[in-house]
């Protein structure tokens, strides 16, 4: 077996080519620090990420994150994507569940399989929420570059994180949410001090009538101007609609797509719920297989 082995998955992808693409590197304790942000920018994609079988413990597998430009505590789709490689390369039967030991912390990742025994779904809970002040509705309806009346005021602009933090902005219209160019993003946000924000958007309104939201991320700080699938976003995000109890009463289940302004259509299964004090939050989706190779 080559040890410098890596595959390249579609993650929240209903088939191929669509979703958010990832790298998944194995034997990761054979490169350096640096040689692991490299290759992060050398694929180029949202993120990469490097399994550590000599670092990992207690039935859970070690694994860094990188984007082009640096290191992350926590990724959505990087969890499931690596969640999906760990199960189909390196375990010995299809297990229930995959546990990664990320810098932000345990993620267990739970498996369907469908008749045939192949991974039909991928779903993670991730870290409890934390909610931060809420901003000024104006002042990031400037960075956007739309009128203050396109945000939905009975819900507030606020930060949230479940290991990494997303502003997240309600928008009332799926035309607002499309308006949005990320191309002069980070230089509004710098000019409005928001120059280290990542920023999900989303609306009632979508292109699918089978979806219930339409969300865009944008992460122009860590070198990626539009996010084509963010299950770390749509983390924070479910945590935010339980709290503001956007859909009403709990649990809900729902389908969110974003993707579609990069012409990577994406799919993500939210389910959020008050558990007593806690809120619970599960993000799940599709991973498609798509390539394999070696490091030479």
């Amino acid at each position: 077996m080559d040890e410098r082995r890596f595959f390249i998955v579609d993650v929240f992808a209903e088939q191929r080519f669509s979703g958010n693409q990832l790298a998944v590197f194995l034997n990761g304790h054979l490169y350096s620090d640096a040689e692991m942000q490299h290759l992060a920018h050398e694929m180029n994609f949202s993120e990469s990420t490097f399994v550590l079988p000599h670092e990992s413990r207690d039935g859970a597998h070690r694994v860094r994150i990188f984007t082009p430009t640096g290191e992350l505590p926590f990724a959505g789709h990087p969890t499931l994507g690596t969640a999906y490689i760990i199960a189909t390369e390196l375990a010995d039967t299809p297990p229930a569940t995959v546990t990664l030991d990320l810098k932000a912390g345990r993620i267990p990742v739970a498996l369907e399989h469908d008749a045939a025994g192949a991974i039909s779904r991928l779903t993670m809970r991730q870290l409890p929420p934390t909610f931060s002040p809420p901003l000024d509705p104006a002042r990031v309806a400037a960075v956007l570059d739309l009128p203050v009346t396109a945000l939905d005021s009975r819900y507030p602009v606020q930060e949230v994180s479940t290991g990494m933090q997303f502003l997240i902005v309600p928008l009332r219209t799926l035309a607002d949410v499309r308006a949005i160019r990320s191309a002069g993003l980070a230089a509004a946000m710098l000019e409005q001090g928001l120059a280290d924000h990542a920023v999900l958007v989303f609306c009632p309104e979508t292109y699918d009538p089978a979806h219930q939201l339409n969300t865009r991320v944008f992460v122009p700080h860590m070198g990626i101007p539009e996010d084509p699938a963010t299950g770390s976003a749509n983390g924070c995000l479910t945590g935010y609609l339980v709290q503001h109890s956007y859909f009403g009463a709990h649990p809900f289940t729902i389908q969110v797509e974003q993707g579609y302004e990069v012409q990577r259509p994406s799919l993500l299964y939210l389910s959020g719920a008050h558990e007593g004090d806690t809120i619970t939050i599960q993000v799940g989706g599709k991973v498609q297989l798509i390539a394999e190779g070696r490091l030479r």
